[in-house]
């Protein structure tokens, strides 16, 4: 009934073209658009939906996506130079907004929507 190997998950953003821009030019992935909605291409087969919800939309309060990377300071400033901002949160995060304190390295940025998304260390 349910064919898990191709569940996918979503979520809204106030303007899909807004967001196209983003994903593409500040994130480089690949976009495709369809029915009013994108589909970010994330690699073998995955995929994520991003719907339009206009001033409907509130953005996540969590993690939505996470990207690794196999430098998340070299990330930043990659992604920094491109307009993205990080996301300080007092007592967890550095100046550069990368949370040293456990774990992998990660650091968290929002969309233009505000939904919360990060570049994480691989392991």
């Amino acid at each position: 009934m349910i064919d898990q190997t191709k569940a996918f998950s979503g979520f809204s953003v106030r303007d899909i073209q807004e967001a196209r821009a983003f994903y593409e030019d500040a994130l480089g992935l690949s976009v495709a658009e369809e029915h009013g909605m994108l589909s970010i291409d994330l690699g073998s087969g995955h995929h994520v939906l991003v719907y339009p919800k206009g001033s409907a939309h509130e953005p996540a309060t969590f993690t939505v996506l996470n990207f690794p990377v196999p430098d998340v300071d070299a990330a930043v400033d990659e992604l920094g130079a491109k307009g993205v901002v990080f996301v300080h949160y007092e007592g967890m995060t550095d100046d550069k907004g990368v949370n040293r304190k456990g774990g992998p390295l990660i650091a968290w940025f929002t969309d233009p929507s505000g939904n919360v998304m990060s570049v994480i260390a691989t392991q």
